[in-house]
């Protein structure tokens, strides 16, 4: 019987192994899989993971990178370090663009300012100018929220590319406004530099929490290991985005830390 665990890895924050642990727990007591593993990393995850993930004794590991959306460091720094796992590893999406997401980023907003006509919601992601993941996880939500909430205006704005969050509250129109920050867990991000952006304490604007242990990340990450099982049921690699990245990236013999011929 192949053995599977379920790997969460992130970038380390405020808070962001024990939000992860919390993960962790109900998947476990869920029986997503046989073990379920947390790590996390500060800058340099080819160095900083490369003894955890070596020392993983899964036939297979499922890999969840526990971000919005992907970035510099789950194309290529991430993937790499994976390298060192020694048994297979299905890296999977990262769950921002899971429906269960919507759920959690509504209750955030909901927490602070009740949907109405003239109440405006402000999705804040981290961004990237030169890759489109963190604006199409943004976007994915806003259009959904959009659909489904009386929330008269939903915006998106991001750290590192337009819109730009410190521009949010001249783009806003209603009497209320909430502004979400679409972060996995508490880091400087959320608690320094969009505070400071959005110039809170001017007050006008209302500010959520991140996802943080919302039950409906933990769904989102058991549906992305089930979505991953059901690629690989023929028992071959699943063509994906995420498995190309794992199978085409290894650490460089430049950084001493891949192999030297």
């Amino acid at each position: 019987m192949t053995h599977e665990t379920v790997l969460l890895v992130g970038r380390r924050g405020a808070n962001t192994e024990a939000v992860l642990r919390t993960h962790a727990e109900r998947l476990r007591t869920r029986g997503v899989a046989d073990g379920v593993v947390v790590a996390t990393y500060d800058h340099e995850p080819v160095r900083e993971l490369r003894g955890t993930l070596s020392g993983l004794s899964a036939d297979r590991v499922y890999a969840l990178p526990a971000t919005l959306a992907h970035s510099y460091e789950t194309t290529e720094d991430l993937p790499a370090a994976l390298s060192y796992v020694p048994g297979e590893v299905r890296y999977c999406e990262p769950v921002g663009r899971s429906p269960a997401i919507t759920d959690v980023v509504e209750g955030r907003a909901t927490e602070q300012v009740p949907a109405a006509a003239s109440a405006s919601v402000v999705l804040v992601g981290f961004g990237n100018s030169s890759q489109p993941y963190h604006r199409q996880a943004a976007e994915y939500h806003a259009s959904r929220l959009r659909e489904r909430t009386a929330y008269g205006e939903v915006r998106t704005c991001f750290l590192l590319q337009n819109p730009a969050v410190e521009c949010a509250r001249y783009n806003v129109t209603g009497d209320r406004v909430v502004a979400v920050p679409l972060f996995v867990s508490r880091s400087d991000a959320t608690e320094s530099e969009i505070p400071d952006k959005l110039d809170l304490d001017r007050g006008g604007i209302e500010y959520a929490d991140p996802f943080g242990t919302h039950p409906c990340v933990t769904d989102a990450f058991e549906a992305e290991v089930t979505r991953q099982r059901v690629l690989s049921a023929g028992g071959s690699t699943p063509s994906t985005f995420e498995s190309t990245l794992a199978s085409s990236r290894t650490p460089l013999a430049t950084d001493g830390e891949g192999p030297s011929d």
